[in-house]
């Protein structure tokens, strides 16, 4: 019974992770934090597969390095800023779902346009905002990418 436990716990770990990998790798041209959910992915894996195991260090290093280098200057804040400002405005048009200008095959309402939509692109831009603001609070007075370059110098 034990062993039946064991494989059906790897089983499900499995799947659970390999799931999360797969929608990361979504999220990563999709409105959606890509990023953060290949990380989640590849942390559940790491509780049953060795191989995983290994590798999250390196990714969190990785994702706190370019948590890091995003809010070395004003510019990318801002534009980190206005990039989740405007997934935030699409979630909105998305849920509202307007008739739209029929081009080849798009149209006359917008592709997956409706409430789920909409509303997966709001919790996204709260995501982003969230994790803007934490990078900003962790990163930005010490942040060693401004310091190397001399970047926002007196």
């Amino acid at each position: 019974m034990r062993g039946s436990w064991r494989f059906a716990r790897k089983i499900l770990i499995g799947t659970v992770g390999v799931v999360l990998l797969c929608v990361g790798v979504a999220g990563l041209v999709l409105p959606g934090p890509g990023l953060l959910i290949m990380f989640a992915g590849v942390a559940v894996l790491a509780l049953e597969f060795e191989w995983a195991e290994r590798r999250v260090d390196f990714i969190r290093d990785r994702a706190m390095d370019a948590a890091e280098y995003g809010v070395a200057t004003w510019p990318r804040i801002l534009i980190s800023a206005a990039g989740a400002l405007g997934v935030a405005i699409a979630g909105v048009v998305w849920m509202v779902n307007p008739t739209i200008p029929e081009i080849w095959i798009i149209g006359p309402k917008l592709p997956f346009g409706g409430m789920g939509t909409g509303v997966g692109m709001e919790v996204s831009s709260l995501i982003a905002f969230y994790l803007l603001g934490y990078s900003y609070r962790r990163f930005h007075h010490n942040n060693r990418f401004r310091k190397k370059n001399h970047i926002d110098s007196p």
